[in-house]
């Protein structure tokens, strides 16, 4: 038996896709698939899905050119969901932004309201900035100087990062703009760890581990 007659669809034939980044694990958006959208990715190998509000098929990234390669497909226990390993072209989200799940409702525990705009804790506002320096890999260079940094390449971009650091002590040794260098040290190293392709979770997860 051909394994996507495993594949359960709902009453109107579709069935739900959640897209995953296959480099980072981070979970990219959620959309749904007939069977004949389901063919044409194992086909292609790129994502494509059904637009229940157009009523037809779509492959992702088309008109946007954020197209999504599919590295793995997955079918969930009960039969009636897939899970897309995906290696993405730019933002997933249609806002621009990296993924589709961008807007925290709780964290650190369920209960936890997101800080108020403008009150955000210090790792917060890291997790968004590293959320902003990934929707600018789409971006236009002329338009985006995170773009710009990141179409340079390694060499580059890891360049700036060194010449902040040398602000940062320079800053130290005079007790003046030091938190201001400090915030363009940051900057530079989040658009080196995305240049590069390593996660800020992963950043995150190391220092868990060095600290339990």
């Amino acid at each position: 038996m051909d394994k996507l007659d495993e594949l359960r669809f709902d009453e109107t034939g579709l069935a739900p896709v959640v897209m995953q980044d296959a480099g980072t694990g981070e979970v990219l958006t959620l959309a749904y698939a007939s069977r004949e959208a389901v063919e044409k990715t194992l086909e292609s190998g790129e994502a494509h899905f059904y637009s229940r509000s157009r009523g037809a098929l779509w492959r992702k990234g088309e008109t946007s050119g954020n197209t999504q390669k599919v590295a793995e497909v997955r079918l969930d226990c009960d039969s009636d969901s897939l899970l897309y390993k995906v290696h993405p072209e730019g933002p997933a989200c249609h806002t621009g932004e990296h993924s589709c799940f961008y807007t925290t409702l709780a964290g650190e525990g369920v209960g936890v309201e997101k800080s108020p705009a403008g009150t955000e804790t210090a790792g917060e506002m890291l997790d968004r900035l590293a959320a902003t320096v990934s929707a600018r890999r789409g971006s236009s260079p002329e338009e985006s100087y995170t773009a710009k940094l990141l179409a340079s390449g390694t060499n580059r971009v890891a360049q700036k990062v060194g010449e902040e650091s040398v602000e940062v002590v320079i800053s130290a040794m005079s007790d003046d703009r030091l938190a201001e260098e400090s915030a363009d040290l940051l900057y530079h190293l989040m658009v080196l760890l995305e240049e590069r392709g390593v996660g800020f979770e992963r950043v995150g997860e190391v220092l868990r581990d060095r600290h339990r």
